[in-house]
């Protein structure tokens, strides 16, 4: 059984039973048998049923909106993920006859040669809670796109959203075995990979998660895709436009009660205007609501679960018994679980966890740098690598520190976005493989040579 606690007041919303190993493996079998009619299908056919079912889940949205409060916290005055959804299902739709299309390299009266991009087959996609709509439909849609067939296993924290986008891509037509929504847990999804059950599997989520399913698919050859923790941080250059920086990069770090997986967990501020920004930071944050989700008022809802917040105050009390300060009073609704006060932290250091360790949660440690050699040593100061935000009035100082950060995308004035026209990935502890962009159907299919000789 998966259940699913509800962070609102902690009552079971939601519960399913888990398939065994058995029914899975006829699962797996019946998509393998159904990914061939599928893939056979013409491009076109695949795409605009693609689009069909992400409209649909789009005509459910005023009913998804108060779900993802009841499931993980997410305030309903934020109306849910579809703008972000639409817009990478779109991206990879439009991109998908340049990005699938065959390399020729000769077509003559004696040969024809030819490489063409082929699904794997089975696709497994393993996603998380935070974002659980976004980040699945990264690779449902390219996946289902290239001709594969998708078997969608989601957290335990938002087990509804799985059964939309089944209900979805079915109402528009997508073949039942084609798109499976499937509750399994740890041991039968390891033993699944394990009896290559899949051509690639895609998985979002922790660094143990990912070093599970390695050790899963360890001589297997099956591809796999890791998205992983981050660590990100942002710098705020001595040319920067401080009320921009300030305002986008604090609500990087809270946004979604910091549960971002492209958050930003550490700031780097340009001595001079250390003491502004904080001020303005400090003042931001004193401005949010904190609450009950499902109430139009609330700014921030609670962490997704109390295990989560839990860590994060362990982070943060650490941190200020190790001689940091806290500039946030702890707000009235803090019930010492998933309601958790965002925080502020400075005179920090990376001796300590919160600046070293994933945190995943409303609180941000700022530390002062003198130039740009500086920022930079401590933006790389870190086991993980998703992105980075530089902020300066200058395009060519930006490409220059960028071409420094070991990260997998930077970004300069502006944070926590992710832009579907560009391969999202990550390096070091974050994981390995990318998602969207071209580069995303290069990772969801294989290529193939053909050599053809006519004479």
């Amino acid at each position: 059984m998966i259940r699913c606690i509800s962070p609102i007041d902690g009552s079971v919303y939601a519960e399913r039973d888990t398939l065994t190993f058995d029914t899975a493996r006829d699962a797996v079998n019946r998509a393998k048998e159904a990914q061939t009619t599928w893939a056979a299908r013409p491009l076109a056919e695949r795409i605009a049923l693609v689009q069909a079912g992400v409209a649909k889940i789009g005509e459910m949205n005023d009913e998804i909106v108060p779900e993802l409060a009841h499931q993980m916290g997410r305030p309903v005055r934020y109306g849910g993920e579809f703008g972000g959804f639409n817009e990478r299902a779109t991206y990879m739709a439009d991109i998908a006859q340049e990005a699938l299309a065959d390399i020729e390299i000769e077509n003559s009266d004696a040969f024809r040669r030819v490489i063409k991009r082929v699904p794997h087959g089975v696709v497994l996609v393993v996603a998380p809670w935070n974002y659980p709509y976004m980040t699945a439909i990264n690779t449902v849609a390219p996946a289902l796109i290239a001709g594969n067939a998708v078997m969608l296993k989601h957290a335990s924290q938002t087990l509804l959203v799985g059964e939309r986008l089944a209900a979805a891509f079915h109402a528009a037509g997508i073949p039942q075995d084609v798109f499976q929504n499937v509750f399994l847990d740890h041991q039968t999804t390891t033993d699944l990979i394990a009896a290559k059950s899949f051509g690639f599997v895609n998985f979002t989520g922790s660094v143990g998660g990912g070093k599970a399913m390695e050790r899963a698919a360890a001589g297997t050859f099956t591809g796999i895709g890791l998205e992983l923790g981050g660590k990100d941080p942002g710098y705020v250059c001595d040319d920067a436009d401080l009320d921009a920086a300030v305002d986008t990069l604090i609500d990087g770090a809270m946004f979604n009660s910091g549960q971002c997986c492209c958050g930003i967990e550490r700031i780097y501020v340009a001595e001079q205007h250390f003491d502004a920004f904080l001020a303005k930071a400090v003042a931001i944050v004193r401005g949010y609501k904190l609450g009950n989700p499902l109430d139009a008022e609330t700014t921030i809802g609670p962490m997704a679960h109390k295990r989560f917040a839990d860590e994060v105050r362990a982070q943060t009390a650490e941190a200020i018994a190790a001689g940091a300060t806290a500039h946030i009073d702890t707000f009235s609704e803090d019930d010492g679980g998933a309601y958790l006060t965002p925080q502020i932290l400075t005179n920090v250091t990376h001796d300590m966890r919160v600046m070293r360790e994933e945190s995943f949660g409303p609180v941000v440690g700022i530390m002062p740098v003198k130039d740009d050699a500086e920022a930079i040593r401590l933006m790389n100061d870190s086991d993980f690598g998703l992105t980075a935000a530089v902020w300066t009035r200058d395009a060519a100082r930006a490409e220059v520190i960028a071409d420094q950060i070991e990260t997998g995308t930077v970004f300069m004035n502006r944070a926590d976005y992710l832009d579907p026209g560009l391969c999202w990935t990550g390096c070091k502890d974050t994981g390995r493989g990318g998602g969207l962009s071209i580069i995303g159907y290069h990772n969801l299919t294989r290529p193939k040579s053909y050599h053809l000789k006519k004479a």
